[in-house]
């Protein structure tokens, strides 16, 4: 064996493909690792937590006589399937396309350490089993990166290992048949894969690659077995414990740990709501869904669940893409927890309202998104990541799981959302697709209806005045939100016969003369397609207003959007009708399917058909919400994993890119399972399960108006309609010294706490005529000075 491979430190490292067939995990604290498959093999492999992946991929290459060389991943024809409905232990079948051999393999998490497991079994179909070569592939990435790691041949307790570190982890790789020749190596240069092609056998064998893109490789000696094979990847903090728990796998045996895997699954699904429909093809598509969800769930951290076990595009991505989808995202894990309650897991729901209590920030919002431990990865604010934790509380208190002390627990942090809320709306820094920054119908619905439900919590702790104070606030955005953001391109709505839409989000301005007037940004776009004018742009995040109980499902706004979107952004597909997100988004595949590298075409979205669906539902179309059901289900793969997105385009095989069937990007989504669940939810019960009540009794039935505007130094109004209230709200205390005269004669007001962090007063305007100006200026009793600056707000008409 040579001491040093060559080639350091190997091509550029990059993951791999995000169209999984299968995702899993055991339900066990003790066995900290996730694995997903893709193509017939293992890929990504998490551990110690789910948001650390640590391998790229681990398959089997096949060579023999004359030059004969098979990769099962790409050479093959794959089945995979798993064993039981809700059970994510998969059984695999790869049949090479020349008919020379099949691959057969069954893969579990060992519930009892961090050991991936799998069984396998090797038949030739042409020849004998001795005419080939079997070989052990893997690319390790510790962790979250494939650059800077290091693999070696080493021993323990007599039996040849191969091992791999990076970052402080380490995985050792074991097998219950004799390893033939071993090597390690830089990826693209001296590793097995460039080996094998070239000679059929590894004829340099490598006992070391250090701090680079490294890969291992071993020879499986069949002659000793029947054909069959256990393989247990351990992981530890150490090489010594990662070979110490694969090898305790190994004694312990597959059949052992595949019995522990299966009644720790069976155990949890049995405790589900029964909302059971199985398809054609076999597959429980409730049960897939709820098995994506809690394999996406951290093993030592209750309540935190990662947005998906993949990087979309992941084989065009490196290093510089750390994260990918596996990090946590407030809005999704509130979807999730929402999925959860809905199919019956209410302690998973407060587990995950509990996780996100501790992670709020002193501000009182939510890091856009961050590692499990809390550490943001993105910068951006998004307001209604920050209003969907207070929706989750006020869920769980309706349906009966919070209240009393358990309820009083969750009271701060909800106050803080609300006052954080309070202070930093309505406009938002970025939308729900982490882009634009301004007025979106989706960010309002959920902003306002959590002001409504943070009203409803507080004032159960006898908070009324904070309550009143909320509602009056919510009151006087929900009053606005045509005026910010109902518009149309008037040639479109000419053609539909509407009066206007919705627009997707309209510029961040100051909420007197914020509208769907000048242009928006669009993200992913080139240069030339970069910038439309507002109205021009739509999206269905408007059926938010009706989802979250502001509008009715047949209001006259309503009805006309909804003929814009279907008109704009509805595809027909084989599957049935899918949305876009938005006009001319560009978050997809390029037209000739290459991958999103930040410019691209965005594809339809599997979700927004469960979003419709919903809509469907609240307008008394049942039969409707049932077809899009099956719509969605239909958009997921073989195994019944849902995509992010759907490809639009005509078939391209060689890239994978079927009409209707799954894009690139990431797969499974667990947003996208939690909507499914949610469907069923409500498709059972008749009424769309996660809508809170407080706005439709609000503004839907009593039609509540508001008699405020109000005036913030980060929302600096220069006008308000006659016949509102002025209300000044302030960050501290102050006399508001102000004069509707021109300074002619002056009052001071005090202003007085609003009890969630801003301090406010309202001017009586009563009996000023149309057109005079309000002018004021504040004194800081904290500090002993003047502002030295007036402010102007005029009375319109």
């Amino acid at each position: 064996m040579i001491d040093f491979a060559t080639g350091a430190p190997g091509i550029g490292a990059r993951w791999t493909s995000s169209a999984k067939s299968g995702v899993g995990t055991a339900l066990s604290t003790a066995s900290p690792v996730w694995f997903t498959l893709s193509h017939g093999i293992l890929n990504e492999i998490y551990y110690p937590r789910v948001d650390s992946a640590c391998t790229r991929d681990f398959g089997f290459v096949v060579t023999g006589r004359d030059g004969y060389f098979s990769e099962e991943k790409r050479d093959c024809t794959h089945e995979t399937v798993a064993i039981e409905d809700g059970v994510p232990a998969f059984s695999i079948i790869n049949t090479a396309d020349d008919g020379a051999y099949r691959i057969e393999k069954q893969v579990i998490a060992d519930p009892a350490r961090a050991v991936i497991l799998q069984r396998m079994t090797f038949s030739a179909l042409s020849g004998e089993t001795g005419d080939y070569r079997v070989h052990a592939l893997l690319a390790p990435h510790l962790v979250n990166a494939g650059m800077g790691n290091s693999a070696w041949i080493g021993e323990f307790e007599g039996a040849r290992v191969l091992f791999a570190s990076g970052r402080s982890r380490y995985l050792a790789l074991v097998s219950s048949a004799p390893w033939g020749a071993m090597s390690a190596g830089f990826v693209g240069c001296s590793d097995g894969w460039q080996q094998l092609s070239a000679h059929g056998r590894l004829v340099r064998q490598y006992q070391r690659a250090d701090d680079g893109n490294v890969a291992l490789a071993g020879e499986i000696d069949l002659s000793a077995t029947d054909g069959t094979v256990t393989m247990a990847l351990g992981f530890g903090q150490t090489e010594h414990e990662a070979a110490a728990v694969a090898m305790h796998s190994l004694k312990e045996g597959f059949d052992a740990a595949l019995k522990k895997y299966v009644a720790g699954w069976r155990k949890w699904q049995d405790s589900l709501v029964p909302l059971d429909r199985k398809e054609e093809t076999g597959i429980n598509p409730y049960r897939v869904s709820t098995a994506v969800l809690a394999t996406h769930r951290a093993s030592d951290r209750p309540g935190a669940a990662v947005a998906s076990l993949s990087i979309p595009w992941g084989y065009s991505k490196g290093d510089d893409d750390l994260g990918g989808y596996h990090l946590v995202w407030p809005r999704d894990l509130v979807e999730t927890a929402g999925g959860f309650l809905a199919a019956g897991d209410a302690k998973e729901a407060l587990a995950i309202l509990d996780y996100l209590r501790e992670l709020q920030q002193p501000s009182g919002r939510w890091a856009q998104n961050f590692w499990l431990d809390g550490k943001p990865y993105w910068q951006g604010v998004q307001m209604d990541e920050c209003a969907f934790p207070i929706l989750l509380a006020d869920m769980l208190r309706r349906h009966g799981h919070l209240k009393g002390s358990s309820l009083r627990r969750f009271l701060p942090m909800v106050k803080s959302a609300a006052g954080y809320i309070l202070a930093n709306g309505p406009a938002t820094g970025e939308d729900r697709w982490e882009e634009d920054a301004g007025y979106s119908p989706f960010t309002l619905a959920v902003e306002i209806t959590a002001l409504l439900a943070a009203a409803d919590i507080l004032e159960l702790d006898g908070e009324t005045k904070a309550a009143g104070h909320l509602r009056e606030t919510a009151d006087c955005w929900n009053e606005q939100i045509e005026q910010w953001t109902f518009e149309g391109d008037p040639d479109l709505c000419r053609a539909l016969d509407i009066a206007g839409y919705y627009v997707r989000i309209a510029a961040p301005d100051a909420t007197d003369v914020a509208g769907p007037a000048g242009t928006t940004p669009i993200r992913n776009q080139t240069a030339e397609r970069a910038l439309m004018a507002s109205d021009a742009v739509i999206s269905p995040d408007a059926l938010a207003l009706v989802r979250f109980g502001l509008r009715a499902a047949d209001d006259p706004h309503i009805v006309d959007t909804v003929k814009a979107i279907d008109h704009s952004l509805r595809a027909e597909l084989p599957q049935g009708p899918l949305w876009y997100r938005y006009t001319n988004d560009g978050y997809g595949e390029h037209e000739d399917g290459r991958a999103f590298d930040g410019i691209g075409q965005g594809r339809p979205w599997p979700l927004l058909a469960g979003e419709r669906a919903h809509y469907e539902l609240a307008a008394g179309r049942p039969e409707a919400a049932r077809a899009l059901l099956a719509t969605l289900e239909k958009s997921a793969n073989e195994g019944g994993l849902l995509p992010e997105q759907s490809w639009d385009g005509p078939d391209m095989p060689e890239l994978e890119l079927f009409f209707g069937r799954p894009s690139g990007s990431a797969m499974p989504l667990v947003w996208a399972h939690s909507e499914h669940i949610k469907l069923l939810r409500s498709l059972a019960d008749g009424a769309v399960f996660d809508m809170p009540p407080q706005g439709l009794a609000r503004y839907v039935e009593r039609r509540t108006a508001s008699e405020l505007r109000i005036w913030r130094f980060n929302n600096r109004l220069a006008t308000i309609p006659s016949g509102k209230t002025l209300r000044i709200e302030l960050d501290d205390a102050a006399t508001i010294h102000w004069s509707a005269d021109g300074w002619a004669t002056v009052e001071d007001i005090e202003t007085e706490p609003s009890g969630l962090g801003t301090h406010f007063a309202d001017l009586p305007l009563e009996g000023l005529e149309p057109g005079r100006a309000v002018i004021f200026t504040f004194f800081w009793p904290e500090s002993g000075q003047w502002e030295n600056v007036d402010f102007t707000v005029r009375l319109g008409e």
